[in-house]
């Protein structure tokens, strides 16, 4: 896991939205992809507002909360500014993704939706999550100091609570049961439900 070191706000777009550093930087190209595209969208104006928030005026500041805002509005997804995420942050099907301000994440980090990565408030620890690590579907990341290391998978509906080390696969498993109507009414009606 790497020390969180920010970058120039081109260079994130350059990497996240132009799809990587190897070609040529364009501004219309640039906008073309946040006009038509909405990871894109979502990533121009986070990435520009994660940069203003970082700045030392308070107008920077305000303004930056404002894009943010809307973003949560338009898209659904809430990544609160002070979140340091670095470059190659990737959003599939974006709905319902909160990550909250004390978390730091590294490279190539891509999250689905309806999932939530942050602390459960017993402490002042953040949550860090390494390089190449992907997130399921309906997972929740959540607790103090948590560490997740490089290279790690985390499958769809799972739940963390614990650090998991480099390299690793993590789910939670999940019980199912297919009970017949009338037993499932006989068992309720046992346990007063």
């Amino acid at each position: 896991m790497s020390h969180f070191e920010r970058k120039p706000l081109r260079y994130y777009w350059q990497v996240e939205i132009l799809d990587g550093p190897g070609k040529p930087f364009s501004w219309l190209r640039l906008w073309r992809r946040v006009r038509r595209n909405r990871p894109a969208h979502f990533l121009f104006w986070f990435r520009l507002a994660e940069y203003l928030s970082d700045t030392k005026s308070r107008m920077l500041k305000s303004f930056a909360k404002g894009i943010n805002n809307k973003l949560i509005q338009k898209h659904g997804i809430e990544i609160m500014l002070g979140a340091r995420i670095a470059e190659g942050l990737h959003l599939s099907h974006m709905q319902g993704v909160v990550i909250f301000r004390n978390v730091q994440i590294g490279k190539n980090f891509t999250v689905r939706q309806n999932t939530t990565i942050g602390t459960d408030f017993k402490s002042e620890e953040i949550v860090m999550i390494g390089d190449n690590v992907d997130v399921g579907a309906n997972s929740c990341i959540i607790g103090s100091g948590l560490r997740i290391g490089d290279n790690v998978k985390i499958g769809a509906m799972s739940f963390v609570n614990k650090s998991i080390p480099n390299d690793h696969v993590y789910i939670t498993e999940k019980r199912a049961r297919l009970l017949p109507l009338a037993d499932s009414l006989v068992s309720l009606s046992k346990h007063g439900a």
